[in-house]
């Protein structure tokens, strides 16, 4: 079957996106992970959200932390602000769309959580407006965007940018970061290592009884 000159065009662009990846950014996910492995253990909290596909995103990883990546560990606090539906609705119904994740920051973020906002654009007003509050609530703020300089990346504490123009290599890309910052984060958790799965118990006649 000949191969489409999209389909071939598109996985060029991904390949190039992870070569400049691993040259210019793959330090800086690993660094989250680390930092990460430090501060949920300790107490803390990531929050996350994004727009469509990267709403996708974010949730992918705070699933990774609340349940596991790969290896057994205990659940660590990681929240998609996006996915508390009755929050979003009832906030953009009050108070406007650009309000949506800012007011949940203010309401669940603490000095010293880490606020990681995802944008293939970095122009988004209610991920901007997310940042502000992360900011004034002494929270790191940290960004995953596509192309920089963008507004995101300015308000940003630490920024992982995808040199891409195509909105979908830019989203691919994003995944396999976050996949770098789990496998960092798990490397790094601080005392015996993974915990075996508690398998279940197998009951007998006469404990059944």
């Amino acid at each position: 079957m000949q191969e489409s000159r999209t389909a071939h065009e598109h996985c060029l662009s991904l390949q190039d996106a992870l070569h400049r990846f691993r040259a210019e950014g793959l330090g800086e996910a690993v660094a989250w992970g680390r930092n990460l492995a430090d501060i949920l253990p300790a107490g803390g909290r990531l929050l996350c959200a994004g727009n469509g596909g990267s709403a996708a995103q974010a949730q992918h990883l705070t699933a990774e932390l609340v349940g596991r990546y790969d290896q057994e560990r205990r659940p660590f606090s990681a929240i998609s602000l996006h996915a508390e539906t009755s929050s979003v609705t009832a906030i953009g119904n009050d108070y406007g769309f650009d309000e949506i994740f800012a007011r949940q920051v203010a309401a669940h973020g603490r000095a010293g959580d880490v606020l990681m906002l995802m944008s293939t654009s970095g122009s988004s007003d209610n991920l901007l407006g997310a940042a502000t509050a992360g900011r004034a609530a002494g929270l790191r703020v940290w960004a995953m965007t596509g192309p920089a300089p963008n507004p995101l990346a300015a308000q940003a504490d630490a920024v992982l940018s995808i040199d891409t123009e195509s909105t979908a290599t830019v989203q691919e890309a994003h995944l396999v970061a976050l996949h770098v910052v789990c496998e960092s984060f798990d490397e790094a958790l601080p005392g015996p290592g993974p915990v075996t799965a508690p398998q279940p118990a197998v009951l007998t006649r006469r404990d059944a009884s």
